[in-house]
C-alpha cells in the first residue's frame, strides 16, 4: 500500500479509470455482439451505425489502439455485406 498522499490518490484514480474503462469496453463488445448475432441486413444496418461510431470514439479516447478499432470496423462491414 502506498504511503505518500499523492500516491494514495494515484491509487483511487486509477480504480475508477479503470472501471470507467471496463464499462466502456463492455458496452463495445455488447455493440459488436449485436450486430454479429443479426439476421437480416436491415436490422444489422440499424445497430452498426452506432457500433461503428462507438468503437471510433473507443480509439480516439484511447481504450483501445486505432488499429484494433480499424480491424473492428472491417469486420462488421464484411458480415453485414455477406448477409443477403
Amino acid at each position: 500500500m502506498p504511503q505518500h498522499k499523492s500516491a494514495i490518490k494515484r491509487v483511487r484514480q486509477t480504480i475508477k479509470r479503470r472501471n470507467a474503462n471496463r464499462m466502456k469496453r463492455s458496452k463495445m463488445r455488447t455493440l459488436f455482439k449485436k450486430v454479429l448475432t443479426s439476421t437480416s441486413k436491415e436490422e444489422a444496418n440499424a445497430v452498426i451505425n452506432e457500433a461503428v461510431s462507438y468503437i471510433d470514439r473507443m480509439a480516439k479516447v484511447g481504450i483501445i489502439h486505432k488499429n484494433n478499432a480499424a480491424n473492428k470496423k472491417s469486420r462488421l462491414v464484411r458480415f453485414v455485406n455477406k448477409l443477403a
